[in-house]
């Protein structure tokens, strides 16, 4: 089965590769007509100049080269006041030769101290001014790239497309200097691009989709060389032309980086037989080859990502799986293809093993505890062994992307007691992820595409395929879109240790949208539907299938000033939804919101309101098939509003609150009234610029909420005993207050823009106690179980501390030093603590995992490496 995988995966690989260097360059890069936007002003051009010798990169625009080059200048404003024209002139200038785009920029300022400088880590914004250039190679008017460089010379890098809108994830490598203007009246940039850094296509002459931006933080203004009209819709398609690129050659993008890691992790098991501390060290590598003009092949060699962020763990007591942030960084960079449609939740890949939760009751061979046997060890994340990525766009506009991960099998340790014999059992075996898409672009701002992912498993554990195409058809003017998705899921094989097939071996899902996009007025209907054996989840996530939903909504967006206000935005809507098979009723209701933001003080503020009519929770009961059983939930209405004040003072918060009263259910008049309250308080305050403090409180308390209790029979108890027999199929409800804090704290202090420590601490606890508990029956009928009361209170503790510090030593190299503390503990019945104070004291208490760690990235570039030897 080793055999199979890699010969599939290789297949796989090469087929994408072959398909991709023999996509044959466009002689000229035209073949996508411009896309006319709605009401906006003609694409603004600026001719590029060819230099004969490279700009030497000192922030000062000194060079000769610069003097001569045509400029691009007079800006129009976009916030807070769209259409005006700037005050404070602004001077940009691109340069090209053979290796690299450089850009140049005087940014004209009233005086020194105008200028914000706040330092921060790279990739994040701040209480800073900046420039940025953005470039669409290929003019397809949907795909671009965004360099943008603070003040303070920190660098920021974005990709923009339709599936990922803004991805701040993706990063390049690529330089640039800052530097102040004589006598402090503003600031200069110079940026160099290296063509190893974006894609496109060969050809003659050349002209390239391109847009500058100014943020001027003092006035909270930001400024666009080709005007971005926010009622129109987009922000690729309104930029303007880069023209004159003559005898451009795409190079050879060859670059290596490898890592060395080591990790020292302590944790008090004070068992006999086990150690408390460990070490452990790691090498590998990313590989990225260009192998044409427009296509990248992405791999990682035994990659170790024990530096990333911890998640954020909460107590789940809903009916679906909590989805967790992606933070490693080859799954979130370059990954807008591969995100279309919805159907790549890259957590899969690595995730737990598909038996992590099944240990003691797998049955066949190997896979039953005997009597004696205990679980020693069960890891809960599967070992990636590869993952590699293939993907870029033709000067056709057609994207191509192709992905393919490998994880080892898994297995947990049982050990006898007696004896201390130990053996493995297989947890998941050796899988293979892959993803293949097609995304072709069209004129105005459309774009049709075929997405394919596959699940392969050796053995006899099931497989899993999901196919999807999608289309989005935008008319000439820019004003009225029609979109849609048809997936078509498949699973084949047997469930884990089993000779039962699996019972969901086909499904569908298609998806309906059409509305006006651009203007103040805009508006959309929408309809879906996602049949009852719809299952993507191997390597998608989707939270509940067998639905039929719908909506309705309208906006009206004013975008420029009036009254003491910048701008005004509302929404309103309605929806429905009901359980596809059998076809009943679900939900429905009516939403709202609107926001402004204040002139003046900067204040922006808004609210929202819902009135959710009764619901039929067909989830909520965790019965299969859905339909028979649902818990009645009754009418509602949510009110809630949020304030966040203006950033670029020193001390500044964010509040965000709402509340949420239930009608009575009138099934069971003596039952209390439910509700529900939220709070959000973050406060941040600036103590320079280069430290600041962020924290963040929230705060929800769920009252009188009726839910599946999650813990269920314990058979050992017996009134269990006695209430399982009298209860039978039906399902044990419980009235209940959920109560959940989490306090998280957040520090940063940058030395320099390439060196910079950051420091989250958070702590969440959320308690549970029950008051008492129902009989659910089919149609949504309750009993009251009023001799029932066995101890079912719940509360979980985690804790974490996540500190790093980041010296980027070189362009795209790095050394970081990264310390990890965590805890958690999730306790039942009379251990259940549902104080505050007691828990806090409870995760202090319990033992907690250290971990620190160091890590070395060196990044290699074959034409620099070429270049130092020929020199």
């Amino acid at each position: 089965m080793v055999s199979f995988l890699a010969k599939q995966w290789l297949f796989g690989l090469l087929l994408g590769c072959c398909c991709l260097a023999g996509a044959s360059p466009a002689a000229a890069q035209t073949s996508l007509p411009a896309a006319p936007a709605a009401t906006a002003t003609p694409r603004r051009q600026l001719a590029a100049q060819r230099t004969a010798s490279p700009v030497k990169l000192d922030g000062l625009l000194d060079d000769a080269a610069w003097a001569t080059a045509p400029v691009a200048g007079q800006f129009t404003e976009f916030k807070p006041r769209p259409g005006r024209p700037e005050r404070l002139p602004t001077e940009v200038r691109v340069l090209y030769d053979d290796a690299a785009l450089y850009v140049g920029a005087k940014l004209v300022e009233v005086s020194p101290d105008s200028i914000k400088r706040e330092l921060t880590q790279r990739d994040n914004g701040g209480n800073t001014d900046f420039f940025a250039i953005f470039l669409d190679p290929y003019r397809d008017h949907l795909n671009g790239y965004g360099f943008i460089v603070q003040s303070t010379g920190v660098q920021i890098d974005n990709r923009y497309s339709p599936a990922n809108g803004e991805d701040g994830a993706w990063n390049a490598v690529w330089d640039s200097r800052v530097a102040l203007l004589p006598g402090g009246k503003g600031w200069s940039v110079e940026i160099r691009i290296p063509y190893s850094a974006i894609r496109f296509a060969p050809a003659p002459v050349q002209t390239w989709g391109v847009n500058f931006m100014r943020q001027r933080k003092k006035d909270n203004q930001q400024f666009f060389w080709n005007p971005i009209q926010p009622q129109v819709d987009g922000f690729v398609n309104q930029w303007g032309e880069l023209t004159n690129l003559e005898n451009l050659h795409p190079p050879l993008r060859l670059s290596l980086t490898p890592y060395v890691s080591a990790y020292a992790n302590h944790y008090p098991y004070n068992e006999q037989g086990k150690r408390n501390t460990s070490t452990s060290f790691n090498a590998g590598a990313d590989l990225k080859w260009g192998i044409n003009e427009s296509f990248t092949l992405d791999a990682t060699l035994v990659p170790d990502f024990g530096q990333t962020i911890s998640d954020n763990q909460v107590l789940n007591l809903s009916p679906f799986e909590v989805q967790y942030q992606e933070n490693r960084p080859f799954f979130t960079e370059g990954t807008e293809l591969f995100n279309k449609g919805g159907l790549f939740y890259s957590r899969r890949v690595g995730a737990q093993p598909l038996g992590f939760n099944d240990v003691a009751g797998l049955a066949g061979q190997g896979g039953a505890l005997n009597k004696g046997e205990f679980l020693y060890h069960n890891p809960g994340v599967t070992r990636l062994l590869n993952a590699t990525k293939v993907s870029g766009r033709t000067s056709k506009g057609l994207g191509i992307g192709v992905f393919n991960a490998v994880s080892a099998a898994s297995y947990a340790t049982v050990q006898d007691s007696a004896s201390g014999r130990q053996r493995d059992v297989l947890t998941q075996p050796l899988t293979n992820y892959n993803i293949v898409v097609l995304d072709q672009s069209l004129p105005h701002n459309s774009y049709v595409s075929l997405i394919n992912t596959n699940v392969t498993r050796a053995g006899s554990t099931y497989d899993a395929n999901v196919t999807a195409g999608l289309f989005r058809f935008v008319d000439k003017k820019n004003q009225y879109a029609f979109q849609g998705q048809l997936n078509y899921s498949q699973r084949r094989g047997l469930n884990m240790y089993s000779e039962t097939p699996v019972s969901d071996p086909h499904g569908y899902k298609y998806y309906l949208n059409y509305g006006k996009i651009s203007g103040n007025w805009t508006w959309n209907v929408d309809h879906g539907i996602e049949s009852d054996t719809y299952n993507p989840n191997d390597l998608g996530i989707l939270f509940g299938n067998n639905n039929v939903s719908q909506s309705a909504t309208v906006n009206y967006n004013k975008y420029q000033s009036f009254w003491k206000v910048n701008n005004f935005y509302s929404s309103l809507g309605v929806y429905h939804s009901a359980l596809f098979q059998p076809l009943l009723y679900q939900n429905a209701g009516i939403y709202g919101n609107a926001n402004t933001t204040f002139t003046k003080s900067f204040l922006t503020t808004g609210f929202n309101v819902n009135l959710d009519l009764f619901k039929h929770d067909f989830y909520e009961p965790r019965t299969s098939p859905l339909g028979a059983y649902y818990v009645r939930v009754p009418t509602s209405f949510n009110l809630g509003a949020f304030a966040s004040s203006d950033y670029r003072k020193k001390l500044a918060y964010d509040v965000n609150a709402g509340i949420r009263p239930y009608a009575l259910d009138d099934r069971l008049p003596d039952r209390p009234r439910r509700y529900g309250f939220g709070l959000t308080l973050s406060p941040r305050y600036r103590v320079s610029d280069k430290l600041n403090f962020r924290y963040t409180f929230d705060y929800s308390l769920k009252v009188n909420q009726v839910g599946y209790v999650n813990d269920g029979f314990d058979v050992s108890q017996p009134i269990d005993q006695t209430y399982s027999a009298l209860l039978g199929p039906d399902v044990l409800l419980g009235r209940r207050n959920v109560t959940t804090f989490t306090n998280t704290l957040t520090t940063n202090y940058t030395f320099t823009n390439r060196i910079s420590f950051t420091m989250r601490i958070r702590h969440y606890v959320s308690a549970v106690r029950y008051f008492d508990f129902a009989r659910l029956r089919p149609g949504g009928a309750e009993e009251e179980l009023p001799g029932y009361q066995r101890n079912h209170d719940t509360s979980f503790n985690a804790f974490n501390v996540d500190a790093s510090l980041v010296w980027w030593f070189a362009p795209g190299s790095q050394v970081s030093l990264v310390y990890k503390d965590a805890t958690a503990s999730y306790l039942l019945g009379n251990e259940a603590t549902p104080l505050y104070f007691d828990n806090l004291a409870n995760v202090a208490n319990t033992p907690h995992n250290n971990n620190v760690s160091i890590k070395v990235l060196y990044y290699l570039d074959y034409l620099t490496l070429r270049a130092r030897r020929r020199a």
